[in-house]
């Protein structure tokens, strides 16, 4: 029988924050990177339910058409798929 362990199921690992020694420059000049990293931590946590904002969005009618049949081909909700783009858009252009 294998061994039970400890802790809730789908725990993450814990990362552990460098002492603010170790920190580049004053703190004001990271709290909107810090803050930035928080919501894209949250925003990529599958299990996280957010509050939707409904939003405005001019777009031409031929590239929503377009978009919305090529979703629709896919299988995927456009909106959903608007989403996805949106948070692939953000995880390519984290790392820089």
């Amino acid at each position: 029988m294998a061994a039970k362990k400890d802790g809730p199921k789908n725990s993450r690992p814990l990362q552990h924050a460098k002492p603010l020694e170790d920190l580049p420059g004053p703190l004001e000049d990271i709290t909107p990177i810090v803050d930035f990293l928080e919501m894209f931590r949250e925003l990529s946590d599958p299990r996280a339910r957010h509050p939707q904002k409904l939003i405005s969005l001019k777009v031409p009618e031929p590239l929503l058409a377009a978009f919305r049949f090529k979703a629709k081909q896919l299988g995927v909700p456009y909106q959903t798929m608007i989403k996805r783009l949106m948070v692939d858009w953000l995880k390519l252009h984290n790392s820089k």
